[in-house]
């Protein structure tokens, strides 16, 4: 068994866990985080600390320096414990649930869950889709809005008609996803056509066939994409041959039960690293030929080059 392969001991022994660490981060050899050699460093007598060999650094440093578990006093092992459970969950494991599986505060596993949230955050993307390719894109409303911050007006400009369940009450999501492929999610203020056709054209490769609902949002996309083939779910219209948004829909439907089931409650300030937890296990879900073990591991090799702290602004 190689060491990138998670096992039962890298869940009870610090040692193992820093292995583990040291194999996925630095498959290379060591690399100092100072000055960003590698390969160029050798162990000090205390366990875990490299002292880098550049004659102008010679600095020490470990394996979670310039990561998101840098500065933790958490055992690692209890680190890789808690990155196996979120990134093998499919609906997501709660701050509670941590605290009292790890043994650690409810305080530290709830900042452990976010920190494990930021490292699972994708970035550098390049546009979805492509030729011959399909990319659903839908938009859903989650989580009540305070009074004072709700929109009075639709996107039409016709005022919301009160009620408790409209959404204007709630928050915007877009999801944009390729069929058969990977998922992508935005947290907006506004769901209104300007804002969702910047997300779209920056997103979405042009050679793309585009799927949609009736919605207003995605007027005049056939003018972008190679098609814009839309449902008309007003009419009950909820596939025509090859045409639907029910990728796009299943995975709302996960993020819903999941958000309403496992965590209750999400503050908007924190809804995009929700999003971010989400949207990476649908990426590296089983249909894809990613098992719980190899998404556990791509999201400690996530965790590199992140930081996030208590009194980091959100």
């Amino acid at each position: 068994m190689t060491k990138s392969v998670l096992s039962d001991r890298h869940f009870n022994d610090d040692d193992a866990a820093r292995e583990f660490l040291e194999d996925v981060l630095w498959p290379d050899g060591p690399v100092c985080p100072h000055c960003g050699v590698v390969g160029h460093a050798y162990p000090t007598s205390r366990p875990g600390v490299y002292r880098c060999a550049e004659k102008e650094c010679r600095k020490d440093f470990t394996v979670t320096m310039k990561t998101v578990m840098e500065r933790s006093h958490i055992a690692l092992h209890k680190w890789l414990s808690a990155f196996y459970l979120m990134a093998s969950s499919k609906k997501g494991v709660s701050a509670h649930q941590l605290h009292r599986t790890l043994g650690i505060t409810y305080r530290s596993a709830w900042f452990m869950a976010h920190r494990i949230r930021e490292a699972m955050r994708a970035g550098g993307l390049v546009p979805m889709g492509g030729s011959g390719k399909v990319v659903e894109a839908d938009e859903t409303y989650y989580g009540d809005i305070p009074e004072a911050k709700r929109r009075k007006f639709k996107t039409t400009g016709r005022p919301f008609q009160k009620s408790r369940h409209g959404v204007g009450h709630k928050r915007a999501i877009v999801a944009l996803i390729e069929r058969g492929g990977s998922v992508r999610t935005f947290h907006v203020g506004v769901a209104d056509k300007f804002t969702v056709r910047k997300i779209v054209s920056e997103n979405v490769s042009r050679e793309s066939r585009f799927h949609t609902d009736e919605s207003r949002l995605y007027f005049g996309s056939d003018k972008v994409f190679a098609s814009h083939e839309t449902v008309k779910h007003s009419d009950y219209e909820y596939v025509r041959g090859d045409v639907h948004v029910n990728s796009a829909e299943g995975y709302f439907a996960i993020f819903k039960r999941g958000m309403k089931g496992i965590y209750q409650h999400c503050a908007e300030k924190h809804l995009h690293r929700y999003l971010a937890e989400y949207d990476f296990r649908f990426n590296h879900r089983i249909a894809l030929g990613c098992n719980d073990g190899e998404r556990a591991a791509l999201a400690v090799k996530g965790a590199e080059g992140k930081r996030l702290t208590y009194r980091q602004p959100h």
